[in-house]
């Protein structure tokens, strides 16, 4: 039981964004022998899915969301290292991230990548403002098995298929699956362009990951369901 009140205490310090509170809960629970992988998946993660659907049913702000992800990272830190050294966390697909050309917003990128190295992947990322040359050049050298693409504004989106082009006119295209999302982006936006798949939030992002990656087709559009 005390566990158990523990990683409600670590849900409610990420929702709040109280780092202090957090990061304590953390080092508790680590203390008291949890399995890094509950904290992760019962404290951490679960935290962050509760705060995206307060995003969706716009009950929390950009500022709220901004401190409890660095809050999440911050726990991470402490918990990842645990993780590792139990033999437990073996990244088994690489995933390269960015945030397209022209545009600098990157918190959803951000927070579904912390929630895919919750699940297991091996994230890199590229950042944002990320031109197609250098996306091409990551998966050369990492390949990857998926990758990301966010873009947050409107006119910004063309980045995405400019991306995707740039990978077919490299030959590596047929390499990778590619992921799309951001504020603007659809499911019929991401069939036009010929990506893989697209989610409208980072729980669903991570659920069509691992679909894509376990060699299920992304239907339809590539969304979720």
């Amino acid at each position: 039981m005390q566990a158990q009140e523990e990683l409600k205490e670590l849900r409610d310090a990420i929702l709040e964004a109280d780092d202090e509170r957090a990061l304590a809960a953390t080092g508790r629970l680590l203390e008291a022998g949890v399995d890094p992988r509950t904290i992760l998946d019962s404290g951490m993660s679960q935290a962050m899915f509760e705060l995206g659907e307060r995003w969706n049913r716009g009950e929390v702000f950009l500022p709220e969301v901004v401190a409890a992800a660095d809050v999440f990272k911050r726990c991470n830190e402490l918990v990842e290292p645990a993780l590792l050294a139990g033999g437990r966390r073996q990244p088994s697909h690489r995933v390269v991230m960015a945030t397209v050309k022209g545009d600098v917003h990157d918190l959803g990128k951000n927070i579904v990548g912390a929630m895919l190295r919750t699940a297991g992947f091996e994230v890199h990322d590229l950042g944002k403002d990320v031109p197609a040359d250098r996306l091409v050049e990551a998966v050369r050298e990492l390949e990857p098995s998926l990758v990301g693409l966010s873009a947050l504004l409107t006119t910004t989106m063309l980045q995405q298929k400019a991306a995707i082009q740039a990978l077919e006119a490299a030959g590596l295209r047929q390499a990778v699956r590619v992921l799309v999302g951001g504020a603007p982006v659809t499911g019929q936006w991401a069939a036009e362009i010929g990506a893989d798949g697209y989610a409208p939030n980072a729980p669903e992002a991570v659920k069509l990951a691992l679909r894509l990656v376990e060699g299920a087709a992304p239907g339809p559009g590539g969304g979720a369901p």
